[in-house]
């Protein structure tokens, strides 16, 4: 058997079905930039305000962009119900870049660098479904800003749907 006929019987094995296939075509795109103030190193949820902006535009079917205006900080879809994971986040995003390893960069703090490797393995874009004039999210998912700095910071999130109108 080839790698590819694996591939393909495994890939069979799991599949339960598929929903059915819908199309629109895009009439609308609607900006915004949402200001997010932090705290500090931590996690600061903004699913409501990026699902209002998706009631206020009017939206139905597309898909919502996020992208953030920063390298030291990142966007990501997280569980939402306990705040334990993202205390173990915190730790794990420490441990693969820590203040103290001995970094060339240091002009703007010790923890501006390990910041700007945090944001380059989490990313500072995101994309998400818009179904029905609302967010495709799991059940437990939620958006975050990913703040990598010890300091508060002003960030800022530039939301954009292209999609449908409701």
């Amino acid at each position: 058997m080839t790698v590819r006929q694996r591939s393909q019987t495994a890939r069979g094995d799991g599949i339960v079905g598929r929903s059915a296939i819908t199309s629109v075509a895009p009439d609308l795109i609607a900006t915004a930039t949402l200001v997010i103030e932090t705290d500090g190193l931590g996690f600061v949820e903004f699913t409501r305000e990026a699902s209002r902006f998706i009631t206020e535009a009017g939206a139905k079917e597309g898909v919502l962009g996020l992208f953030l205006r920063h390298t030291s900080a990142s966007l990501v879809i997280q569980e939402n119900a306990d705040s334990d994971v993202r205390t173990d986040l915190v730790t794990a995003l420490d441990r693969i870049a820590p203040a103290n390893a001995a970094w060339v960069h240091t002009v703007e703090g010790p923890d501006d660098m390990p910041a700007h490797v945090k944001a380059m393995v989490t990313g500072v874009s995101l994309h998400v479904p818009v179904i029905d004039g609302g967010l495709a999210l799991g059940t437990w998912q939620g958006l975050y800003l990913a703040e990598h700095r010890n300091k508060p910071h002003r960030r800022e999130v530039v939301l954009q749907f292209i999609g449908s109108r409701g």
